[in-house]
């Protein structure tokens, strides 16, 4: 982590693919601006390369450090999109550096040595959601800044048309998932347990989980997905998509749920593949071709293998043989099952959605979809949606009202913290979550258990009090500040949310709730009311947990905005400091192919201008500096006029890219500055910085379109050569000496 002085007024966050590049850009007239007002700006590097490397001592620990600093009541941290690495994703990143010149070792697939053991623990700390939970102290306030929604509905962007005879549909388990099979309970007190599977034929126990620390009040849940029955599950959905003639599409998200969801991934490539891998499967394993890890890798490791082409070639006959699978790249024939991170559920159902139920198919077009969402937790949210489109039509985001989400997410809560405690069962017999001192029991009381076989999937997690009291207090404070209802979205055939719903009556009551809405509903119940509100123009607080955050602030911004990138994310940290979150990565790969090809970053940095003008509140506010809420009013402002006069990143090349937005933005910053009478020494200063851009504006722009259309080296994909990145990234000479000199 460095410091611009030495104690920095806002950390600002290095991280990956398109975010990463437009930081580039933007971090620079940030610095030249916060400067003037003696705003310090330091940075922190948490890419996945910078994770790698500080993981084996080549790099200092900055996400550790930042995590530290969530602490102080002063933390002010602005945290841009990450990569949250599936296997094949860190395996890439691992060979880059190395190609690189930088000794991280190889990722062991099957470690044999306790060496081999403590490099495959460092990377697994790695990979998946390794950075959310270090810093998110706080629960989460996602909304629509007042402009922002303003321009949305004054510039409404397209939405696909829906019929009422369209063959869309979400499939979802009906039994043996982990929503059917969650059972959850309130700790008494302190203590320490244990995980322990006994193999049902007698055998020793085998310790799963060794030691986990639990605290008074801790809602503990466990579930567990059964192997079985969701190979059954998904050899009926293979076959409904070729009898009803849908696109066959999976979605999960192998990224957050590093562990449950790639297998499950992998459950689904061989649905697809059943003959191919029940004929090579034992070949391809021996080679490390799995499942798990997408189509891709296993074509891509073929060559390798004596039989390799005629393993190609089969897989090739039973893929044609099989229902047609939703696509990523029709172009280059990359379906949703080749890359486990390509498609995301809280991206890829909301974009669904917004074409008219319809994906892109192998021909190139758009057709209706059997969207397969196994795990039924939250699917009733997206069939509730389309059930909804297919009886009203698409929304429309020049009158619809808008859903704004308090997200419980603290201290790992619910879903998202259970990597540590997610196990794939090596054989059957019943999973003990155990006392092993404290907790409320004796040593050895079984708080819960399962019976399991062997490859299912069991996890458990925990979400302790005092983060369910913050939530609830937030609910409760964005209520009264807007007069919107606050819908808890709570489903009572949940073992974790029955517990939960019990737990909000109680903090309910120890707050002022004179005079508010305030509703608890099943998510699909709080779903339709979101929507006929929305419809009405109304507006609806939607209060959830913290995957449902995830999947709400992509679905409900993405049909009123367009993208979920221009949300306001704003965390309260519960020890007084802010951490300000700038929007969705899902995109961010395509935007960083398009960079390399042709020089143009189609990247939106509203989400940085929005969480900045908020962090610099934040940061005046602790330090007691006057002049960063001077900073902040006049961002606002310009992003405002940015907004207006259609200054965002145009989609196509030839047009305004995240570069040339950007030179905009400090334009019209530096202008509001000038023009400002809070603070007549700031107001002076920048009156000949607004006199410079304005005069070399013309020039500015034309250096920046100058440089489009050819191919753009950078260096590196998860770790860009640092000179050739700012080469690309700052291409207008004109602007950089204005910024510069600041």
């Amino acid at each position: 982590m460095t410091d611009q002085w030495s104690q920095p007024s806002i950390i600002y966050t290095w991280t990956d693919e398109a975010p990463m590049l437009a930081t580039r850009s933007l971090l620079p007239i940030i610095e030249g601006f916060a400067r003037r007002a003696r705003v310090g700006i330091g940075t922190a590097d948490i890419s996945l390369a910078g994770r790698i490397l500080a993981a084996f001592g080549l790099a200092p620990d900055d996400l550790s450090r930042l995590g530290a600093l969530t602490q102080s009541p002063t933390a002010t941290i602005i945290k841009l999109p990450n990569i949250s690495a599936s296997l094949p994703q860190l395996k890439a990143a691992i060979a880059e550096l190395q190609a690189q010149g930088l000794e991280v070792p190889d990722y062991p697939d099957s470690p044999a040595t306790q060496e081999e053991q403590r490099v495959r623990a460092a990377y697994d700390a790695v990979k998946g959601s390794a950075v959310n939970p270090v810093l998110r102290e706080g629960n989460s306030d996602r909304r629509a800044p007042a402009a922002v929604k303003a321009h949305a509905r004054s510039h409404p962007h397209r939405m696909g048309s829906w019929s009422a005879d369209s063959g869309t549909r979400v499939a979802t388990m009906g039994s043996g998932d982990f929503r059917h099979n969650e059972r959850s309970t309130v700790l008494p007190a302190d203590g320490v347990v244990s995980i322990r599977l006994r193999p049902a034929d007698g055998g020793e126990p085998i310790v799963l989980r060794e030691s986990l620390e639990v605290r008074a009040g801790d809602v503990l849940d466990a579930a567990f997905m059964s192997a079985r029955a969701l190979d059954a599950f998904l050899a009926e959905q293979v076959a409904a998509a070729s009898r009803e003639q849908l696109l066959l599409s999976v979605h999960l998200k192998a990224t957050m749920m590093k562990v449950s969801d790639p297998l499950i991934f992998g459950h689904a490539v061989r649905a697809v593949l059943p003959g191919v891998l029940a004929r090579h499967g034992g070949a391809l394993e021996r080679a490390g071709l799995r499942a798990e890890d997408g189509l891709a890798a296993i074509e891509a490791g073929l060559a390798d293998l004596p039989q390799g082409e005629a393993i190609r070639a089969e897989i090739r006959d039973e893929l044609a043989a099989g229902p047609r699978l939703s696509m990523v790249d029709s172009e280059r024939g990359i379906t949703g099952l080749h890359v486990p991170s390509d498609v995301i559920i809280d991206a890829s159902m909301p974009a669904m959605i917004r074409s008219g139920g319809k994906m892109w198919g192998p021909d190139g077009s758009t057709h209706d979809t059997l969207a397969v969402i196994p795990d039924s937790s939250y699917a009733g949210v997206y069939s509730a949606v389309i059930d909804d489109c297919k009886a009203h039509g698409a929304l429309d985001p020049s009158t619809m009202g808008t859903v704004p989400n308090v997200g419980l997410m603290a201290r790992k809560a619910e879903e998202y913290g259970s990597h540590d405690k997610t196990f794939l069962i090596p054989a059957d017999g019943t999973v003990e979550v155990v006392v092993t001192r404290g907790a409320g029991g004796g040593p050895g009381t079984v708080l819960v258990s399962h019976e399991v076989e062997a490859g299912d999937i069991w996890r458990a997690c925990l979400t302790q009090e005092a983060p369910i009291r913050d939530w609830v207090r937030l609910a409760v404070a964005r209520a009264r500040a807007t007069g919107a209802p606050a819908v808890f979205w709570l489903d009572p055939a949940r073992g974790h949310d029955a517990v939960l719903a019990e737990l909000v009556q109680r903090h309910l009551g120890e707050l002022d709730t004179e005079g508010l809405d305030i509703r608890i509903l099943d998510p699909v119940a709080a779903t339709r009311l979101s929507l006929e509100r929305a419809r009405a123009g109304r507006d609806t607080i939607s209060v959830t947990g913290n995957v449902l955050r995830d999947y709400l602030t992509d679905l409900f911004p993405i049909m009123e905005l367009g993208t979920s990138a221009k949300m306001l994310s704003v965390v309260p940290l519960m020890n007084g400091g802010g951490l300000y979150e700038t929007g969705a990565g899902g995109s961010a790969p395509k935007h960083v192919r398009q960079l390399l090809e042709e020089n143009y970053l189609r990247w939106d940095s509203l989400g940085e201008f929005l969480a900045l003008a908020e962090a610099l509140r934040h940061a005046g506010e602790v330090s007691g500096n006057p002049r960063a809420a001077v900073l902040a009013d006049a961002l606002d402002a310009a992003t405002t006029t940015l907004l207006e006069e259609n200054r965002s990143p145009a989609r196509r090349l030839g047009g305004l890219d995240n570069r040339g937005s950007h030179a905009w933005l400090a334009l019209y910053w530096a202008r509001e500055l000038a023009a400002q009478d809070a603070d007549a020494e700031l107001a002076e200063a920048f009156g000949p910085i607004a006199s410079q851009l304005e005069a070399a504006n013309e020039t500015i722009q034309a250096e920046l379109i100058a440089v489009q259309g050819g191919p753009a080296d950078i260096g590196g994909y998860y770790r860009p050569d640092e000179a050739r990145a700012d080469a690309v990234m700052r291409p207008s000479s004109a602007l950089n000496a204005i910024i510069d000199a600041m």
